[in-house]
């Protein structure tokens, strides 16, 4: 079991030749852009960049918005994924205040094999805010 109370399963991602040596060190970070209402996007953007920059990860993570993910009932919603790795959807983020748990996530994601978080402490309060993992292709 690791942190997240799930058993991991382990997948070999697959790679094609178009893909060899491309994105492995990089990752996607999307925030929803239709969750809530009253939300300072601009704001919540902002703050994962900074973030982002504290950490050292503007150059590995790619920071999109996104219309929606469909956990509408516990916004904001953001995932991240990566070619070759699991993908993550997390809900109830307070994407402002949780924006250092959000680079921490990303840095702890990055040198995850595959991108399967064993241990999700690093993650802050993200770990109790994940909807889905879903293993790599």
């Amino acid at each position: 079991m690791c942190a997240f109370g799930i058993a991991p399963r382990r997948l070999k991602p697959q790679k094609r030749a178009q893909d060899e040596g491309k994105g492995l060190d990089r990752m996607r970070l999307m925030i929803c852009k239709t969750c809530g209402t009253a939300r300072d996007r601009a704001a919540e953007v902002q703050a994962v960049k900074d973030a982002l920059k504290r950490a050292g990860l503007t150059d590995q993570v790619e920071l999109s918005e996104h219309a929606c993910f469909s956990s509408c009932a516990e916004p904001t919603t953001l995932a991240i994924q990566s070619l070759g790795r699991a993908s993550y959807v997390f809900s109830g983020v307070d994407v402002v205040a949780d924006a250092a748990d959000i680079a921490e996530t990303c840095r702890t994601y990055l040198n995850s094999p595959q991108g399967w978080i064993e241990d999700a402490r690093p993650c802050g309060r993200l770990r109790m805010c994940l909807r889905a993992r879903i293993p790599a292709l």
